[in-house]
């Protein structure tokens, strides 16, 4: 009689623990992030990728959740990381849906990761916020995936504005017409070397040297040496984060001393300038922010507060904004229906720390291109419908 007592007793309990667990479960939004924290792309996904999904989620669970239709819910985020390999990243996201269920997945790191990604998350109707790819194939990929958004920009508008720079700086007499130039060979490098060229060579640029080199290339000094040998007047490198420090740390060793030196991602990382310090000042790269206006001052200064570690000057805040536009997107849906979300996103206006930002064709039309270090702070310099751009400043020797 006590056994039968005490087993219905604890069968009670556990249908009770059961159903107050199925509730729980049921109050949480689940996101899913895949991104490198190993490999060749590990150093910037961990500055601008995974920071800022423990940002956003530490923030939206303390302000007591997501309204999705008049409930609060949590959010739980279920990362993995794709050791910088796309087959281990479309694998990871295909878990997610399959077996995660997740609700949402934060976009792939990188433009490759992006693209090669886009037919595993239209699969599962993810909307695929691609905050970290720069592609001119953004119509093409809108055109076929009807849930790809693109944020951060478009190979033409970062090699038009690059060339922008050079035009203006050979105005000023700042610089002669002779440009070398190197990019990693991924997508996101041979694209924006492919669109460069004819840019420059309309621009009336001569291109005294044109190299490539694979990702996680461990010695870039004889791509230094090449560039310095052939004399140029400037020095832009469509570069991934390992290969911006070792290039910058080769021309400071073999001092090529030009007034016009640009590196991709990771010009606008705080290690960056730690790496190199004053130094730096004047030294040109991709993407840049307005650091003084308060939506991106506030953003950085909770950046530091919550997670330990300083935003950087362009992709941060991007990455942020993607969220900030998801966030929106559901309590402005009124569901976790991924289909809905995606629809409300493509025909909204959304208030960001960047400010309001939509979407043409799934595409935003606006961010920042190019970016400059100007003591001790990477200011945007060129744009695309941003507003703020900072007046251009003289480097000075190494």
């Amino acid at each position: 009689m006590f056994y039968r007592t005490c087993s219905k007793f604890l069968m009670a309990c556990f249908f009770t623990a059961a159903f107050a667990m199925a509730g729980n479960a049921a109050d949480v939004i689940k996101i899913g992030s895949v991104a490198p924290k190993s490999g060749a792309l590990a150093g910037g996904a961990t500055v601008t990728q995974w920071p800022n999904v423990e940002l956003w989620s530490k923030q939206v669970n303390a302000a007591g959740g997501i309204n999705v239709g008049g409930k609060k819910m949590m959010v739980e985020v279920i990362e993995y990381d794709d050791k910088t390999n796309p087959a281990e990243h479309i694998k990871a996201a295909q878990r997610l849906a399959t077996q995660d269920k997740v609700d949402f997945i934060v976009a792939p790191y990188g433009t490759g990761f992006n693209l090669a990604a886009a037919p595993i998350y239209a699969k599962y109707g993810y909307p695929q916020l691609a905050v970290s790819a720069i592609t001119d194939k953004g119509p093409e990929l809108t055109e076929r995936y009807d849930n790809f958004f693109l944020l951060l920009g478009d190979t033409t508008s970062f090699t038009n504005s690059v060339v922008d720079v050079l035009t203006d700086m050979r105005s000023a007499g700042k610089i002669g017409s002779r440009v070398a130039m190197v990019n990693v060979a991924d997508a996101f490098g041979i694209e924006l070397a492919e669109a460069a060229r004819p840019a420059l060579e309309a621009a009336n640029f001569q291109i005294v040297y044109d190299k490539s080199y694979p990702l996680g290339t461990p010695d870039l000094s004889p791509i230094m040496k090449g560039a310095k040998d052939s004399n140029p007047d400037a020095f832009i490198a469509w570069s991934y984060p390992p290969d911006t420090f070792a290039l910058t740390e080769q021309a400071i060793i073999q001092q090529l001393d030009v007034k016009m030196f640009y590196t991709a991602v990771a010009t606008c990382f705080p290690a960056y300038k730690g790496a190199f310090g004053e130094k730096i000042n004047g030294v040109f790269g991709a993407g840049g922010v307005n650091p003084d206006t308060p939506g991106i001052a506030e953003y950085m200064k909770a950046h530091k507060e919550i997670t330990g570690k300083d935003a950087d000057y362009w992709a941060s805040a991007n990455t942020y904004v993607a969220l900030q536009i998801l966030h929106q997107a559901i309590e402005g849906s009124g569901t976790l229906d991924k289909a809905a979300v995606t629809n409300f996103i493509k025909s909204n206006t959304f208030d960001t720390i960047m400010g309001p930002i939509n979407f043409e064709n799934q595409i935003s039309k606006r961010f920042w291109t190019v970016g400059q270090w100007q003591n001790g702070k990477f200011y945007g310099v060129k744009s695309s419908n941003m507003d703020g751009e900072a007046s251009i400043i003289d480097k000075p020797s190494w």
